[in-house]
């Protein structure tokens, strides 16, 4: 299939203005496997000459130009040419026969298990709008959009403007403004919604039916923080919300966690909770739904001209979605998530040798098939790291004046890097092209180191910097508390700058107990601890006042395990020393994610391992002795969820799951049922016949996750053998159930019998991205990696592959990736 490049994408926007689209489709021919789509293309050639229009049917059933036909059989894997183009208007009809998919990428279709209710829904980024109609698939032709959708009888259809039923059953909706062919959307099916208006505008949830009574349960709570933020961009933006309606669909089976289509965002339906949940984890719904309302303008509004800038979407999304968060709900401590979660994917991408600048050079985004691989963690986290120290360091009001500038500028159009950095520089005398350049154009993280002297009354600060950026940074000073040893006392913040090379500062009184560089985590860099702040930290970490401080002291110890400067034993007994009192869940998610994960499952050797797990069941205890008043629901349920993952034995849990609760609460929700029979299915302490009386209890799309989960995890060749021939020979999967059963497949006590997949894994992973596509060649490279398996013949084994020429560049990415995460891994044992 052939990917738009760069130069391609000037050479025939300079050559045509499309003005608007006419699609139809018709979802009720065809079956499950097919839907018919027309589509009239109203475009202009600046001058004459030859263009081609994109489109991957299964049928192309006719084409007219000027109501000239046009042979079918000229389309070339995914494009049509366009001979002999006059100067001037023309008109474009295309009839075909069009694939539903089932990997989340075009028109996908799914099947309720719970109901038997089916329900659509398009995901057109980058390149897939081709899978659903003929377009001239680039984000810098946008026109106007007309769709018209013939859909079953009891469905209800929603798209990015409001929706009407016509007389003859046919659903009409409103023209978009000027759009990008990849922010087209539709999703249609028998949704349950819930509706309300705001400030003049229908509001609208949408899920399928079998999870309306969650979706009420939470409806007041979405609603609130969507006008929560709505309201808050409005105080920000001078530029109203430019669309005129806003729907939130939670769609099934979706690959992102969320898609910034104009008045109609689909979110993974797992939003949509049926089990308990944290407080952190709400805190993250409720980020994802400011960050996609943020895309309306930067992103949907003005839109990037080519995918090199797909940072500036959503770096700027990130950004503003902790941001907006922190300021206009009850989630007030956003950032301290973001410091200790979300930040580290960041910090952890900007290391391999697959990175790159948050604003890459145009030439290194050379096509479509390269730019997918921009979305990790440079262009989120990294990237709105980067926004975080430029507003610390310009100024928030310079900062949303320059921002203002650019969508009065660019409004409704696209634009570039250099224009975003223009705007900036419009509003202040700082030089913002020059910070831009260290900032967004450099690669890798810096590293902040302090050495800490006494003279003359004062104590003296020196901050190394072995990096290329300037940073503007906080600095926290702690003393010991002279009635509770255990406890830190602030005496003092201070702000530095600190240019290339090295900053000093001296400070009335004794050295402080503990000093904290990047103390209110304002900057994107690793930190370290003079000698005298390291012993303080790993006897009184629970003891530092401030959560966002607390979590840039557990990320400096985190990457010091990376880094091979602190054993990763020791990470594990600080965890245990100060876990138990900790007060902030994200950061108790986020360091027992990082115990669990990283540690226990590939840091430690596998003679290590049950001592890791027997710590992390202590702790885990002790956590659970903590919430035993129902103090505090979330931490409980964090702690019952990692003594589940930990379990060594199966008695205890499996006393849970017969008993229907943990002793104290809570009583056994769906998720933890699922997650009880996984890890039993890892100890060998299930069988499938278990499996499938807990699937027929749990007759869900969930169930069916959990079901391949757990026949995955089976510790006996039959079930290894056929989920592996499930994944990677027989091509029925949908991308959720492969991936659930992935995850249930590599399990660490399972090494000798998962030992043959290693070498299977590299032979049979490259033609099933070839057949299947990015999004099962990203699952595949992400969860069904052999990861457990750290020795040097995994290595090797990745880096002969790697050689290959004929990885799809979905699969690339993620094997360079997962080998280099090897490596350490390998360093960090040694």
């Amino acid at each position: 299939m052939s990917v738009l490049t760069r130069d391609e994408a000037q050479t025939r926007a300079q050559f045509l203005d499309v003005q608007r689209y006419r699609i139809e489709l018709d979802l009720t021919t065809g079956g499950e496997d097919t839907f018919a789509s027309r589509t009239a293309i109203h475009f202009t050639a600046r001058t004459a000459g030859d263009t081609f229009v994109e489109l991957k049917p299964a049928i192309l059933r006719s084409v007219t130009l000027d109501g000239q036909p046009l042979d079918p059989e000229a389309l070339t894997e995914n494009r049509l040419a366009l001979t002999h183009l006059t100067a001037g208007p023309h008109e474009l009809h295309v009839d075909a026969v069009m694939n539903y998919s089932h990997t989340g990428e075009g028109l996908h279709r799914f099947t309720d298990p719970a109901d038997g209710e089916t329900y659509t829904y398009t995901q057109l980024f980058m390149e897939d709008v081709q899978r659903v109609f003929a377009a001239f698939d680039q984000p810098d032709l946008k026109a106007a959009f007309d769709l018209t959708v013939k859909a079953p009888d009891g469905w209800k259809v929603l798209a990015n403007g409001i929706t009407e039923q016509q007389d003859d059953g046919r659903w009409k909706a409103a023209t978009t403004p000027l759009i990008s062919t990849y922010l087209v959307a539709l999703a249609a099916g028998p949704w349950h919604s819930v509706t309300t208006e705001h400030a003049g505008l229908p509001f609208g949830l949408h899920c399928r039916r079998s999870l309306a009574p969650h979706l009420d349960a939470d409806a007041d709570e979405l609603f609130e923080i969507t006008r929560q933020c709505y309201d808050r961009y409005h105080e920000k933006f001078d530029e109203p919300y430019p669309f005129d309606s806003y729907d939130q669909a939670f769609v099934p089976e979706f690959n992102a966690g969320a898609m910034e289509n104009p008045g109609l965002v689909t979110f993974r339906d797992e939003f949509v909770y049926r089990s308990a949940v944290t407080d952190t984890e709400r805190q993250t719904r409720a980020m994802v739904i400011a960050h996609e309302m943020a895309h309306m303008w930067f992103g949907d509004l003005v839109t990037l001209q080519w995918w090199d800038d797909i940072w500036l979407n959503e770096s700027f999304a990130e950004y503003m979605g902790y941001q907006t968060l922190t300021e206009a709900t009850r989630f007030t401590e956003t950032w301290v998530d973001f410091g200790i979660a979300r930040k580290a994917w960041g910090y952890d991408a900007d290391q391999r040798p697959t990175t790159h600048p948050v604003a890459p050079a145009p030439d290194a985004v050379p096509d479509t098939a390269s730019a997918m691989l921009n979305f990790d963690g440079i262009s989120y986290a990294k990237g709105a790291s980067a926004l975080r120290q430029l507003v610390a360091w310009l100024g928030e009001k310079d900062f949303l004046a320059g921002i203002n500038t650019h969508f009065d500028r660019h409004k409704f159009a696209n634009a570039t890097f250099a224009d975003f950095i223009d705007s900036l520089a419009s509003t202040t005398d700082r030089d913002v092209h020059a910070w831009a350049r260290q900032w967004l154009g450099t690669t890798g993280v810096d590293t902040l180191t302090p050495t800490v002297t006494e003279a003359d009354g004062n104590w003296h600060l020196t901050v190394t910097q072995h990096g290329e950026r300037p940073h503007r940074l906080t600095v926290g000073a702690y003393d010991r508390d002279i009635n509770d040893g255990r406890h830190l006392i602030l005496r003092e913040r201070f702000d530095i700058d600190v240019p290339q090379g090295e900053a000093a500062t001296a400070r009335p009184g004794r050295r402080p107990a503990l000093l904290v560089l990047n103390d209110q985590d304002l900057t994107y860099a690793k930190v370290r601890l003079d000698d005298t702040s390291a012993e303080t930290a790993l006897r009184s970490l629970a003891g530092v006042p401030d959560a966002l401080t607390r979590a840039v002291l557990w990320n400096t110890l985190r990457d010091m395990v990376r880094d091979g400067e602190l054993p990763p034993a020791a990470y594990l007994e600080t965890a245990r020393a100060h876990l138990a009192e900790e007060a902030d869940l994200a950061v108790v998610q986020g360091v027992l994610t990082f115990a669990a994960t990283q540690i226990t499952n590939r840091y430690l050797a596998a003679a290590d391992r049950p001592a890791a797990l027997a710590l992390l069941t202590d702790l885990t205890r002790a956590l659970l002795r903590r919430t035993e008043d129902g103090s505090n629901p979330g931490l409980r349920l964090t702690a019952v969820r990692r003594f589940i993952d930990a379990a060594a034995q199966p008695d205890t849990i499996r006393g849970w799951l017969e008993e229907g609760s943990v002793p104290g609460g809570p009583e056994l929700d769906p998720e933890l049922r699922w997650r009880i029979l996984t890890r039993l299915a890892v100890l060998g302490a299930t069988d499938d016949k278990e499996i499938a009386a807990a699937l027929a209890a749990d007759p869900s799309a969930t169930g069916e996750e959990g079901a391949a989960r757990c026949r995955a995890a089976l510790p006996t060749p039959a079930a290894k053998e056929a989920a592996w021939t499930a994944m990677f020979q027989s091509d029925t999967l949908s991308n959720y159930l492969f991936t659930a059963t992935a995850q249930g497949f590599w399990q660490p006590e399972q090494a000798d019998i998962l030992q043959p997949y290693v070498t299977r894994y590299y032979q049979d992973a490259v033609p099933l991205a070839a057949r299947r596509g990015p999004a099962i060649a990203e699952a595949a490279g992400r969860y069904a990696f052999p990861a457990p398996v750290v020795d040097a013949d995994a290595v090797h084994l990745g880096e002969t592959c790697l050689d290959r020429t004929d990885l799809l560049p979905a699969l690339r990415r993620n094997l360079a990736d997962q080998v280099d995460d090897l490596r350490r891994a390998l360093t960090v044992r040694s």
